[in-house]
């Protein structure tokens, strides 16, 4: 009978063998998924003995992780902003470069005590939420178009159990969309921005992810055109847009939103030193 030391040998060597990165810690994730032992409970219970069945279902996650099927996805859930997010096929995996679009959003909105935001584009619900907890009294709508993504948006909010951010089956390309929205003290977004021809050259596990939440179309900026043509009327005067951007997109993005009538751009640089957020307002009337 095999334990939990040698679960996790063999799953460290197996996955380093396949070529994944962070062997040791996906091993332990897998673990801690299959028989609920934290990576310390796993060091301080090492000769811990296990079924052969849980040993065989540890294996199969292994394998399954081997061929290229995302981590999130075996696991069923990702941490975001504090929140364990429930993830499997047909959403977007909730990235820790995306915090960075709650923070810039978070700071142009401070000094709304109950800010009205729409997340466009929301998969998960993952900055809707953020937001949420950011602003106690804010009313958020999180609007997603994919059946799949919607379904666990609409569970990760039942699951937080907060009242205040709903959910809704929207088209961002759809020109009628915008006119349910009025007088919104924020957008933000983290749309699709990869160039269609390069999904093909992404790693193997992010094509494992809904190719609609990826193509951002020839050049990689279709959703970008339609929140500054479509969305920005939505905004109040004074009112803030923030949306995630790809590599090297900041500086074309920023050029559509001062085409809509944005002003005071800012980048928002990611842990890499790449400008992985762009934010702007709307002009106040006067």
């Amino acid at each position: 009978m095999a334990t939990l030391g040698e679960v996790y040998r063999e799953g460290r060597r197996t996955l380093s063998g396949a070529g994944v990165e962070g062997p040791g810690f996906e091993s332990d994730c897998l673990i801690q998924k299959v028989f609920h032992v934290s990576r310390q409970e796993r060091i301080l219970h090492t000769q811990q003995s296990v079924t052969q069945g849980d040993f065989e279902r540890f294996r199969d996650l292994v394998r399954q992780r081997c061929g290229g099927r995302p981590l999130q996805y075996l696991l069923g859930e990702w941490p975001f902003c504090g929140r364990n997010l429930l993830v499997g096929e047909g959403v977007l995996i909730p990235r820790e470069e995306t915090e960075l679009l709650v923070a810039a959003a978070a700071v142009r909105l401070d000094g709304a005590a109950a800010p009205s935001v729409l997340d466009l584009c929301s998969g998960t619900g993952a900055v809707a939420l953020a937001l949420a907890d950011r602003f106690p009294g804010a009313k958020v709508c999180a609007a997603e178009w994919m059946k799949p993504a919607l379904g666990y948006l609409k569970q990760n909010i039942d699951r937080s159990g907060c009242s205040r951010v709903r959910a809704v089956r929207l088209d961002v390309l759809n020109p009628e969309s915008p006119r349910l929205f009025h007088g919104l003290d924020g957008i933000v977004s983290n749309p699709p921005y990869v160039r269609t021809d390069e999904i093909h050259g992404l790693q193997r596990e992010v094509c494992r992810e809904p190719r609609e939440a990826l193509d951002g179309g020839a050049d990689g900026l279709d959703f970008y055109r339609a929140i500054a043509s479509l969305w920005v009327p939505a905004l109040r005067a004074g009112g803030a847009l923030c949306v995630e951007v790809g590599e090297d997109q900041a500086e074309s993005v920023a050029e559509l939103f001062r085409g809509a009538g944005l002003s005071k751009i800012r980048f928002h640089t990611d842990f890499n030193g790449i400008n992985r957020v762009v934010s702007a307002c709307l002009a106040s009337e006067t």
